[in-house]
């Protein structure tokens, strides 16, 4: 109760501010198919997943960002920036900041959420990926949203060009390898077949182990599942590690090629969980992976 009678005068200031400030608004559909009004010349801006902040940071004028989330790392001048808490989403000093529009992307944050939001006024533009185009897509979707068409081009120009760099460099073996991306060790949690990753190991010259769609985007696999699946390429940790932890815990899956050619490798999880400018960057880092040599000889499975 509390909170509410917080809000509401907030809300009723918000509003009479924004009336007040604004030149004009424009009517915009998000990638969930949602229909809102933003104001046409956004100055505060914030976004609720640090894949939207990287986006705003390399698209906005910066000056115009009001705030980031706790797990925000990156550029270093997100730091400069007060943190507003997005688990659970703190509502108040959402509001508080009194922002044109916040972004987000889908599964990051709720539906209900984002209603509370734009219930008292606040539109919150959500975006869905599944290609490494729709990121590209996405920012050039922010720059407009914002009046940054130019500089949102630019980039993405700029990131096609080296995405097709990547591919037309690609070494493609005689044998496409089958990866396994792991988010988490136990229970087994992977990158499913309707994931960014899926099309991102594809430029990068792999393809997804997983090629069943599962209704999550990160579905739980048994061993025995794993064990079918047998990937050439394992990635989630380094050799050394995951064999004293994973392999260790379920020791069936050193039969699997990626164990047995000791083809097992840490990934950047900062690059792989976060679909924005650095998307790039992320193929690059999956395709040197795949173009590693085993750091030893391959070695009996037990």
């Amino acid at each position: 109760m509390r909170v509410l009678m917080l809000l509401l005068p907030l809300a009723l200031l918000l509003g009479c501010q924004s009336e007040a400030g604004k030149t004009g608004t424009v009517q915009v559909r998000d990638d969930l198919g949602r229909s809102m009004k933003i104001p046409a010349h956004p100055s505060r801006v914030l976004a609720l997943a640090p894949s939207m902040t990287e986006m705003l940071f390399a698209v906005a004028d910066t000056a115009t960002i009001v705030a980031r989330v706790p797990q925000d790392d990156y550029p270093a001048a997100v730091y400069r920036k007060p943190v507003v808490n997005n688990y659970p989403l703190d509502l108040e000093k959402l509001v508080l900041l009194k922002p044109d529009v916040v972004f987000t992307i889908e599964g990051i944050t709720s539906v209900d959420d984002a209603k509370r939001l734009q219930d008292l006024g606040i539109p919150v533009y959500f975006q869905r990926y599944r290609r490494v185009e729709d990121v590209f897509k996405g920012i050039d979707d922010v720059g407009r949203l914002l009046g940054r068409t130019a500089q949102a081009r630019h980039l993405t120009d700029s990131l096609r060009q080296q995405l097709r760099q990547l591919t037309l460099s690609a070494a493609r073996p005689a044998k496409t390898p089958k990866v396994l991306a792991i988010t988490w060790l136990d229970p087994i949690y992977c990158y499913g077949q309707n994931t960014l990753f899926t099309n991102e190991i594809r430029f990068a010259g792999g393809r997804n182990a997983i090629t069943e769609t599962f209704p999550q985007p990160y579905p739980a696999l048994t061993r025995e599942y794993v064990l079918k699946l047998n990937p050439d390429v394992l990635l989630g940790g380094n050799f050394g590690k995951l064999d004293s932890t994973f392999f260790k815990n379920y020791p069936e899956l050193r039969r699997i090629n990626a164990y047995k050619n000791r083809r097992v490798f840490p990934i950047t999880g900062n690059l792989m969980e976060r679909p924005g400018p650095r998307v790039v960057e992320s193929v690059r880092e999956l395709q040197g992976l795949l173009n590693q040599a085993p750091p030893k000889p391959p070695i009996p499975a037990r």
